[in-house]
């Protein structure tokens, strides 16, 4: 039988969602014959992870269903062996990496993926604390059964079940290639909360988004980016499935709707940056470049904003993992671009991502002047002064931290490298190493 992980991270009360998960987990069960390994990383408040704590027990309850819910203390015993057994150097900065003290998208699913090489998991299925499932005639959409209709079989085998197919997948000796990534999108509101903003400030709101574009794009460029930004599938709801083969457009794939075979997440991992919004998506551009065979799909999850980032401290947060996203896209578009370069030399012969290839890029972007960084932190305090108000306090938080946040861009980027170089002998050792109180498999 083969298991999966399904998983969760969260540092925010969200009981009702991990019930949710509990349930694609069961019919994930149920209707494919595998043993899904549910894993919740919690970083939450006490009363909220005792919450979460009977949530993922009662899930664990379904037949098929492992449940394994994890404090911070708990992942950080687990790593702490990984990380000895695989003899880094480092091995406090190697930790760091993987369980930061500030908030880590890449960090958070870097550890997921760990624990599912633990648990000897074929898969990855991620899920975030923030959504919640369609509905279809008053049953849940799960993405789940799209994920493991796909995930892992021959791209010849899938040709005749899917909806379309954009590429010859029999091509270039691509039949035997198992499908790397299963994914979808969301629906609902964008993925990134600048909706005050755009009600508004539709002007700022236009200029503030285009600040991810490329900085030699041109205004037209830029406005189609803008319009098409953080906004997932939309608002259509869910009617019957659609499937399409082929490799997966990052603007169509969100990482609250995501399944990676393990021979993607075993060998490159995500970037561990903190305090930055979409650092978790790598991935997926890694994928799409290297012309790996994927399935999109279209059962979106809906997605839903949370209220500590509207007012106050968690205002200014969250428009600072903005700033920084901003600030990373300087390294990730060269990155895109040299792997757009590369294509299928970045695949060894047996058509597996390389690690060392990738290592070597992530360096080579470090090496990138600031200027148009310095440039889109000026536009972006400058934008936000003219509102007043929190947005104003932001600019001027943004100002007073301009140096730091300019190197943080850059070493968030050298340290992604360090861990692409670890991430072999890292993955080598968790197989090795047991959860805390759980027998290895």
């Amino acid at each position: 039988m083969h298991r999966i992980c399904l998983t969760l991270p969260t540092n925010r009360a969200c009981a009702a969602t991990i019930e949710a998960l509990g349930r694609e987990a069961a019919h994930a069960a149920r209707h494919f014959g595998v043993e899904v390994h549910l894993l919740v990383l919690d970083s939450a408040d006490r009363p909220s992870f005792d919450r979460h704590a009977r949530a993922v027990h009662a899930a664990g309850c379904a037949p098929g269903v492992v449940p394994h819910h994890l404090d911070e203390d708990g992942q950080r015993a687990f790593l702490r062996g990984a990380i000895d057994r695989a003899g880094l150097a480092g091995p406090d900065r190697v930790l760091g990496l993987m369980l930061p003290s500030a908030v880590s998208y890449g960090a958070c699913t870097n550890r997921a993926f760990l624990i599912a090489a633990a648990l000897g998991c074929r898969s990855v299925h991620r899920r975030d604390s923030d959504s919640r499932y369609q509905e279809l005639d008053g049953e849940p959409v799960f993405p789940i059964a799209q994920e493991l209709a796909f995930l892992g079989r021959k791209t010849a085998d899938v040709t005749a079940s899917v909806t379309e197919v954009t590429t010859d997948p029999l091509a270039a000796g691509r039949a035997d290639r198992p499908v790397a990534m299963v994914g979808a999108s969301f629906v609902g509101v964008p993925s990134v909360d600048l909706t005050d903003l755009q009600l508004r400030a539709p002007d700022v709101h236009r200029e503030v988004v285009g600040l991810w574009a490329p900085a030699a794009w041109s205004p037209q460029e830029r406005d189609r980016l803008v319009e098409e930004s953080f906004k997932g599938a939309g608002t259509e709801p869910f009617i019957r499935d659609r499937t399409v083969l082929g490799p997966v457009d990052p603007m169509r794939v969100d990482m609250c709707n995501i399944a990676f075979h393990h021979e993607v997440h075993e060998r490159v991992p995500l970037p561990p940056a903190t305090d930055t919004i979409g650092s978790d998506y790598f991935l997926f551009h890694l994928l799409y470049h290297a012309g790996l065979p994927g399935v999109l799909h279209n059962r979106h999850i809906v997605n839903f904003h949370t209220d500590e980032r509207k007012t106050g401290a968690g205002f200014t947060a969250y428009q600072t993992r903005y700033a920084k996203f901003l600030l990373s896209m300087l390294h990730f578009r060269f990155l895109h671009a040299r792997m757009a370069q590369e294509g299928a030399s970045l695949l060894d012969d047996d058509g597996r991502l390389r690690t060392e290839a990738v290592s070597a890029l992530v360096r080579e972007s470090t090496a990138l002047d600031d200027t148009e960084n310095v440039h889109r932190l000026d536009t972006l305090t400058r934008s936000y002064r003219t509102l007043g108000g929190a947005y104003a306090q932001t600019a001027g938080h943004l100002r007073r931290r301009a140096p730091r946040l300019l190197a943080e861009a850059r070493a968030d980027m050298e340290d992604f490298a360090r861990l692409v170089d670890a991430w072999p002998a890292l993955v080598d050792a968790a197989r090795t190493t047991p959860l805390p109180g759980k027998a290895q498999p």
